[in-house]
């Protein structure tokens, strides 16, 4: 066999073959338009619906009453922390300041409140205190306490969040309380309109697009 006989040349790669490569641009360009079409189109899709919250009033850190006649017609941010947290909570509260930073274009409409699931301790002072060490504008950021059960009964029941206390725990156990760790996107009607992980960077990036696309809906 002569070496310019065909057979006697390496069967042809597909990946060499003249248009390969331009087909496979022509599929790679199909597959992401209908993936920037179905993007566009979740983008433009309202938020989903997930219960509305119940009545609530309690106490801002300035020590006024604060609940849903103060949030009516805006809507907020919620996450559930206490001040003598050892573990997640200083995290959770540095990610609520950067949504903060964040969602400064939006000004006062859209409000933060952080629920403490320890409100025996933390007092309003305690949470004034708390709030201006992690940079709080009390103009949209709100920290509340109030009575433990009604807390709880609004935490666990309307926002469907887990918080409550190791049974037979210490005062001073801390590491006995328990609570959630997502954000809670409510809008301006007091609907709840999604959970974000505040542990995932990509779940908090999804909340910063939501928001918009909540203010877009919500016109």
């Amino acid at each position: 066999m002569s070496a310019d006989s065909p057979l006697a040349l390496p069967p042809a790669r597909l990946t060499q073959r003249p248009g390969f490569w331009a087909g496979l641009a022509v599929v790679a360009l199909g597959l992401a338009s209908v993936a920037a079409v179905n993007l566009m189109r979740a983008g433009n899709e309202p938020l989903p619906q997930l219960g509305a919250l119940p009545d609530f009033t309690f106490t801002r850190q300035d020590g006024k009453p604060f609940g849903n006649t103060q949030l009516k017609g805006h809507p907020f941010i919620a996450n559930f922390i206490f001040t003598r947290c050892p573990t997640v909570c200083p995290a959770f509260t540095r990610k609520m300041a950067q949504v903060q930073t964040s969602t400064d274009s939006f000004g006062p409409n859209l409000q933060l409140v952080s629920f403490s699931v320890d409100p025996k301790y933390d007092t309003p002072e305690r949470l004034a205190e708390y709030g201006q060490l992690h940079g709080a504008n009390f103009a949209r950021w709100s920290f509340l306490t109030g009575d433990y059960d009604v807390l709880k009964d609004t935490i666990v029941q309307g926002f469907k969040v887990s918080m409550g206390r190791e049974a037979g725990a210490a005062e001073d156990d801390l590491l006995s309380i328990f609570h959630g760790t997502h954000f809670v996107l409510v809008d301006s009607r007091g609907e709840i309109r999604g959970y974000y992980d505040s542990a995932d960077s990509d779940s908090t990036d999804r909340l910063l697009r939501d928001v918009k696309r909540l203010a877009r809906e919500e016109g």
